[in-house]
């Protein structure tokens, strides 16, 4: 007979604990803790399913990397995130925004492979698919199509067809049937992508787990979740807008420093071969507070556009706002300015923005947002052929950075004729012909060099 236990667990961080609390004590949540009642079956060895292995331990040296580890899925972005292709028996976690394109891409991913596919869809019909399918043009003749969410039956058709790539959309519909707590709950996920985890890795099977997102943007259910898998990619972007970036947070076989760019079509997700013209496509001219600042994405140099707006405030408080850019960042940069360049922002509301729906968080930018911050207060445009690079101290000492001449040749190649960089970078940087390189070391010069 089945044994009833019920335990508290949190919907953050999966955190248990035999009693209500107010708040979680592992990510100090409020009102995270909800009560789970989980059977556990009369039989032990009924736990072990699943999750027993056989193979004894060997040394790291007659371990077999068989021919054909990773699998190419033809769409290139996707491929470089990834590392170079799937790798055979990995686990693929998909996170984003509902109508970001999640699906979209796991279906146009069925369509470029050779592969046997399955794709399990508990949101959705088996003819709802077949119609989004259809309108994205996928006619694949390896893709098998199935609405079921009971992990059991999941595992036997997996079995049954013996395909190389498995498509969960998504775990939080999936069950087992012996843990008694609703689908989504954190047992309920926490212990069907622990089994399907297990699968990969016996059967040699590559599955996708599309995962919900909270209103914070975080994946939904247990943190432990992006612990079990092996790469954890996040879709960003406004679903509103046609631009979208898949980034990696996580993954043991590659760089997480990789981003995609895609643009929704009526006809899917269309790879954007050049993300840095996307980006200053639609630049404005002669318009105060715009600058141009090259940030890296793993290998890839990208050349982003900066806007701030500064204007008096009709409060007793100014207000801060900013988006794509650390609010924290920019408040110590609106210090040094004050500070140690002698301009006022202490009446004027301040709101700093990247364009295209990047988020740009490496201190090589720094210098951009001064910049940015100082042309929209004085009111004087930044040239639209300057590239402006440089990581601020709090002395208002212009900081090195590193890999300056990748940005250097994006910005060339993108038309750039003046080049803003620390005078430590010129030191070392090679002669760049078609481009003038000034280099500055302090906050004041690079403002009498490009505001004048």
């Amino acid at each position: 007979m089945a044994k009833i236990k019920t335990v508290f667990s949190c919907q953050k961080c999966g955190y248990q604990s035999p009693r209500w609390l107010g708040r979680c004590p592992d990510c100090e949540g409020w009102n995270t803790l909800v009560e789970e009642i989980m059977a556990r079956p009369a039989n032990p060895q009924a736990l072990k399913r699943g999750y027993v292995s056989t193979e004894e331990p060997k040394l790291l040296s007659e371990v077999e990397v068989k021919a054909g580890f990773r699998t190419k899925t033809n769409i290139a972005e996707l491929d470089r995130i990834l590392g170079g292709g799937l790798v055979t028996g990995s686990v693929t976690l998909i996170g984003g925004d509902p109508g970001i394109g999640k699906s979209t891409l796991l279906l146009q991913v069925s369509n470029k492979v050779e592969q046997k596919i399955l794709y399990v869809s508990g949101e959705e019909s088996t003819a709802q698919t077949r119609l989004r399918a259809d309108r994205l043009g996928v006619k694949a003749d390896n893709l098998y199509i199935v609405c079921e969410t009971d992990l059991d039956l999941i595992i036997g058709y997996i079995e049954k067809i013996k395909p190389e790539i498995v498509i969960i959309d998504s775990i939080q519909v999936v069950f087992r049937p012996d843990v008694s707590s609703s689908p989504g709950s954190v047992s309920q996920v926490r212990e069907s992508a622990g089994q399907l985890t297990f699968l990969a890795k016996s059967k040699g099977v590559s599955i996708f787990l599309v995962g919900h997102v909270t209103k914070d943007g975080a994946l939904a259910g247990p943190r432990v979740l992006e612990h079990i898998v092996d790469t954890v990619l996040y879709f960003e972007g406004d679903r509103h807008h046609s631009y979208r970036i898949l980034r990696a947070v996580k993954n043991r076989f590659g760089s997480t420093n990789e981003i995609g760019v895609f643009e929704m079509t009526q006809e899917g997700l269309k790879e954007v071969l050049n993300p840095s013209e996307m980006f200053l496509g639609d630049r404005p001219k002669g318009v105060t507070g715009s600058v141009v600042v090259p940030t890296m994405e793993g290998t890839r140099p990208l050349l982003v556009e900066l806007q701030a707006l500064v204007s008096p405030t009709h409060f007793g408080l100014p207000r801060r706002r900013t988006t794509g850019f650390d609010f924290n960042r920019m408040c110590l940069l609106l210090a040094v300015l004050e500070k140690r360049a002698g301009l006022g922002f202490g009446t004027h509301d301040v709101f700093v923005n990247v364009v295209g729906g990047i988020k740009v968080i490496e201190p090589a930018v720094d210098l951009g947002v001064v910049i940015a911050l100082a042309s929209a207060l004085k009111e004087k445009p930044v040239a639209v052929t300057d590239l402006i690079i440089g990581e601020v101290g709090l002395a208002g000492e212009v900081r090195p950075v590193s890999l300056t001449d990748k940005r250097v040749q994006e910005a060339k190649r993108m038309g750039f004729k003046r080049c803003i960089l620390p005078k430590a970078n010129v030191k070392t940087l090679k002669s760049v012909k078609g481009i003038e390189l000034i280099g500055v070391d302090r906050l004041n010069q690079a403002l009498e060099a490009i505001i004048a």
